[in-house]
C-alpha cells in the first residue's frame, strides 16, 4: 500500500482487502502461506512435497521446477533470449522476467524509494516492505487478533480468517477421500502418508510381473530386461560379477571387497550395517509399525547373494565396463 494521497482507513477495511486477494492457502500443518492464484500455490507445494512436474528438455539439462512459468523462464537462458526491455529513454538494458526488469528500474532509474504508508488513522507511518506494513497493523492497531478458534478448550487467536481455518484443520484432522475408508490424518504429513502406503497406485512389470510403487524404481529394474543396457563390471581382479547400475556397483565393492559398512541403524536392538546411506534409509521401514507390505515375504538371502549381481554365463566375454552389451545374463 503506497498511495499517500489517499483517504485514512481503518485496520478492519485494511485487512479485509489484503485478505480477499488471497484465497489459495497452503494446507500443510504448521504453514500460513497464502497465495492470490491457483499456480502460485502449486508451486509453494513443491516445497513440501519435493516434486517439480515441469522438467526442461534440453539436451544435457536435468533441471525442473514447480512451475510452467519457472519452466518458461530457465528455457531463455538455454535461447539467450531477453525479450523484457528497459522501457526508460536512452536505456538498452534487457532482462529474461517482468521482475528482473522491475527490478533494474527500481534500483537504477528510481530516485525516490518505493514506501508504504500505514493509512491508520493519526499514524501515517512509512516501512521499505509490505510485509512490515503489514506487521506494524498487525501488532499496533488491532491489538488481539479478532478471529479466535471456536473449538472447545481452544484459546488461539488469528488476524486473518484465511490463519483461523488452516488452524481449525488441527482440531478436525483430513479424513482419507478414498471410498470406504475411514482413516482420518491428526496431520497433513500423517495424510500424505497414509495415503503413500495405502492407496498409492502399483506398477508391474510387464517382463517379470514384480510390483513398484514408484515410476523411478519401475524404470531402475526395467533395465535388467533391456535387450542393449549399460553394464558395469566390478574393477576388482578375480571377481566377474556384473551390475547395470553404479548404485548397485558401489554397494557391492564396499561392502564385499571393502568390507565398509560406515551407516549403522540406530533402531533399539537392530545394529545393521550398510554400505551406503539409502540402503540405511530403504532398510529403515522395516521399523516403521505402519507399514504395510504389498507383496508375499521372500525368502531371506545371504549378503553375498544380494550383493553378488549376475555371473556371465559360460563363453560369454563381457565388454569394457559401461559399455552398452546386447548379451544376455542369468539374473
Amino acid at each position: 500500500m503506497r498511495a499517500k494521497n489517499n483517504s485514512p482507513v481503518n485496520a478492519a477495511e485494511m485487512e479485509a482487502k489484503v485478505e480477499s486477494y488471497k484465497r489459495y492457502i497452503c494446507s500443510f500443518s504448521g504453514c500460513s502461506a497464502a497465495y492470490n492464484k491457483q499456480w502460485k500455490l502449486d508451486a509453494h507445494l513443491c516445497k513440501h512435497t519435493g516434486v517439480k512436474p515441469y522438467s526442461c528438455e534440453r539436451d544435457g539439462c536435468s533441471k525442473a521446477f514447480c512451475s510452467k512459468y519457472h519452466l518458461a523462464r530457465h528455457e531463455l537462458s538455454h535461447s539467450g533470449e531477453k525479450p523484457f526491455r528497459c522501457t526508460v529513454d536512452g536505456c538498452a538494458e534487457a532482462f529474461t522476467t517482468n521482475a528482473n526488469r522491475a527490478r533494474h528500474i527500481g534500483r537504477i532509474h528510481c530516485l525516490e524509494p518505493r514506501k508504504y504508508v500505514c493509512m491508520f488513522e493519526g499514524c501515517g507511518l512509512e516501512f521499505k516492505k509490505n510485509k512490515q506494513l503489514k506487521s506494524h497493523m498487525c501488532e499496533q492497531h488491532t491489538q488481539l487478533p479478532p478471529y479466535q478458534c471456536t473449538y472447545e478448550g481452544c484459546q488461539m487467536r488469528f488476524s486473518f480468517p484465511s490463519k483461523l481455518k488452516r488452524h481449525e484443520k488441527v482440531h478436525r484432522g483430513y479424513p482419507c477421500k478414498e471410498e470406504s475408508c475411514v482413516f482420518t490424518g491428526k496431520t497433513w504429513t500423517e495424510y500424505l502418508k497414509h495415503r503413500k502406503e495405502q492407496h498409492r497406485v502399483t506398477l508391474k512389470c510387464e517382463q517379470c510381473s514384480r510390483v513398484f510403487r514408484d515410476t523411478w524404481f519401475l524404470q531402475q529394474h526395467q533395465h535388467i530386461h533391456s535387450e542393449m543396457r549399460v553394464v558395469l563390471k566390478c574393477p576388482r581382479d578375480t571377481c566377474d560379477r556384473s551390475f547395470t547400475t553404479a548404485f548397485n556397483l558401489q554397494s557391492h565393492i564396499s561392502s564385499f571387497h571393502e568390507e565398509h559398512r560406515p551407516f549403522v541403524c540406530t533402531h533399539a536392538g537392530c545394529g545393521k550395517t550398510f554400505a551406503m546411506n539409502q540402503s540405511l534409509q530403504r532398510h529403515s521401514v522395516v521399523h516403521d509399525p505402519q507399514r504395510k507390505k504389498l507383496k508375499k515375504p521372500r525368502a531371506k538371502r545371504s549378503l553375498a547373494s544380494r550383493l553378488s549381481g549376475y555371473c556371465l554365463k559360460s563363453g560369454e566375454v563381457l565388454g569394457v565396463t559401461g559399455e552398452r552389451e546386447s548379451k544376455s545374463f542369468d539374473t
